[in-house]
């Protein structure tokens, strides 16, 4: 896969370049760019950073970061079972626990919160940092969401992290999940309490709590870009309705035009021959055809599998085929 001009402008994190640094320069050099490449999509275009992802995992499988960085690509495109087995790869080759909680929130996606609930009480967990630990609560509480048990939720993100006033990068994270869960549990009041704190602590936005904030208020937003956008498409609807008004106009202009034009040549074929034409668009053909009374003079008019006008040369013709002498001889 082409890895873009642009790639030379980001860094590699500093641990990872000391890994790379036990393959060739030339293949470094490669693995590394295509690392650059999964982290700068990963959040914007998932499924273009699991294909780089894999590029790497083929120049450098037994590298750490490599493995680690594939398994986020998958967990990204909710591969959580490739994800999982590139997990515990890394965690093997570094011996490391940070990966200990979305490997539980792996077993999670697939649909074994039993699991990810035993991981939470492993001695693993100890290990984590402050952030992790935090995380490793979020996951056991989504655990206990998917198996019915609410108010246990609850009471696992009830924790001195959620009730701090330091802002912490996890803060708005917790405080959402914990806002959510009582909305759940049919506790309005104190869910619409926990969304503002978590407003008030979402400096990067990373949540829609001021949407689920205003919802819970009532308050309906309107988006007057899409107003005006809406009102111009309308405009477009009405033009593009007047122009085929106009075009029908003019269709049925030139279809009148034409009717004139073959009625004149109708009467001049009727002066020049002395016979009347019949036209089968005609009121009075219409009338005739549809009335059961004039059946019986039908002789009065041609019968409609026979020419409606015969020229005298080949009236002529046809009595002499027939054996039958043309009028004048007989004259």
């Amino acid at each position: 896969m082409p890895i873009p001009e642009d790639v030379t402008g980001y860094e590699v994190d500093p641990d990872v370049r000391q890994e790379l640094q036990s393959l060739p320069k030339g293949l470094a050099d490669d693995v590394a760019k295509n690392l650059v490449m999964v982290a700068k999509l990963i959040d914007e275009d998932p499924e273009q950073a699991y294909a780089y992802s894999r590029v790497a995992l083929r120049l450098a499988s037994r590298v750490a970061a490599v493995r680690e960085a594939a398994g986020f690509a998958a967990y990204a495109n909710e591969k959580y079972s490739e994800a999982l087995a590139e997990f515990r790869a890394a965690r093997r080759m570094t011996g490391s626990a940070e990966l200990w909680p979305v490997m539980a929130d792996c077993e999670r996606g697939l649909g074994r919160p039993e699991k990810a609930l035993d991981m939470a009480g492993e001695p693993e967990v100890q290990r984590l940092d402050k952030a992790g630990q935090v995380e490793m609560r979020l996951v056991a509480a989504g655990a206990r969401r998917d198996m019915g048990q609410l108010d246990a939720a609850i009471v696992t993100l009830q924790s001195p992290e959620l009730a701090s006033n330091s802002v912490q990068p996890w803060t708005a994270r917790l405080r959402y999940a914990y806002a959510d869960a009582l909305l759940e549990a049919g506790r309005e009041d104190e869910a619409r309490e926990w969304f503002a704190k978590t407003v008030e602590s979402d400096k990067e936005h990373t949540t829609n709590a001021s949407d689920r904030l205003a919802e819970l208020d009532g308050v309906e937003f309107v988006d007057a870009f899409d107003e005006d956008e809406d009102e111009h498409e309308g405009g477009e609807d009405e033009n593009l309705v007047a122009e085929s008004r106009i075009d029908e106009s003019d269709a049925e202009g030139d279809e009148d035009a034409e009717d004139a034009e073959d009625d004149e040549d109708v009467a001049e074929a009727e002066k020049a021959d002395g016979t009347e034409y019949y036209d089968p668009d005609d009121e009075e053909y219409e009338e005739f055809e549809g009335d059961d009374e004039a059946d019986e003079d039908v002789t009065a008019k041609p019968a409609l599998d026979q020419p409606l006008f015969v020229a005298p040369e080949q009236a002529e013709a046809q009595a002499a085929d027939q054996g039958e002498e043309p009028e004048a001889d007989k004259a």
